[in-house]
């Protein structure tokens, strides 16, 4: 949780701020990202939920925790252009009768390199970051770095940062050296990585196909959970923003097991 300050900001500020600072208009994303103000308010914020996911569930926490701002890295409308029915509906008509906003991150928060899921998830690994690999839309969304470690010693140190199972497929050396983070459903990478010269690839989740494509392509793959490992970017981007303008925050745990 955030520190207690009783500041309030404008939400128009605050989103524009945002858009700037994680550079929303030159990192392109999918179609249903929506990246940005997915839903605003009256105007106001003066406290800030972070969450991975904006769920029914994550939405409810922060009208019960008094938020007016909820920062996610998976917005609202993944679904696409459907009606607003059901849990969709349920969603949004929380929302907007609390006045809560809904700002949403994607791929400009896995990429960032201050508070970008793949840097900091890197970083706390003892990772030293040194280059970039793998593209989406001629964007670079991986980071890569240095480390001399045992596989199994890495393996165990995701683990404890990520309190929970870590599945590793030993494709690669059993030292590892040059290792690729991409957070979240980074399993389709491995092709990349392997590209890129990288004897072991830190993600959250992948394909079935991709056991193989790492045994048979010679590369560690570690599959840490898609939200384990993408808890790390939207926690650190609401205490950047509510630090710059003197908000209140903290964050909703709210895993989801995969």
């Amino acid at each position: 949780m955030g520190r207690e300050t009783g500041s309030r900001a404008s939400t128009a500020e605050v989103a524009a701020y945002l858009d700037d600072y994680l550079a929303v208009g030159a990192i392109p994303d999918y179609p249903n990202a929506c990246n940005g103000l997915q839903l605003a308010n009256r105007g106001e914020v003066h406290r800030i939920a972070a969450a991975v996911d904006a769920s029914e569930r994550a939405i409810r926490e922060a009208v019960a925790r008094g938020c007016d701002l909820l920062l996610v890295h998976h917005g609202m409308f993944w679904g696409g252009n459907q009606p607003v029915t059901g849990r969709r509906y349920r969603k949004l008509a929380a929302a907007i009768a609390a006045d809560l906003a809904v700002y949403s991150s994607h791929l400009p928060l896995d990429v960032h390199p201050e508070v970008g899921n793949n840097a900091l998830l890197a970083r706390a690994l003892g990772i030293e970051l040194a280059g970039e690999f793998g593209e989406y839309r001629g964007c670079p969304i991986g980071r890569w770095g240095l480390i001399d470690l045992k596989r199994e010693v890495l393996t165990a140190r995701l683990d404890d940062l990520l309190g929970g199972r870590v599945r590793l497929v030993a494709g690669g050396p059993e030292v590892v050296r040059r290792v690729g983070v991409v957070t979240g459903g980074g399993g389709g990478l491995i092709e990349s990585a392997i590209a890129a010269g990288l004897d072991t690839l830190v993600t959250g989740e992948g394909a079935h196909h991709t056991y193989f494509d790492a045994e048979e392509g010679g590369i560690n793959a570690l599959f840490g959970g898609h939200y384990a490992t993408e808890t790390f970017g939207v926690g650190a981007l609401a205490a950047h923003v509510a630090a710059r303008f003197g908000l209140d925050w903290e964050f909703l745990e709210l895993p989801t097991g995969t």
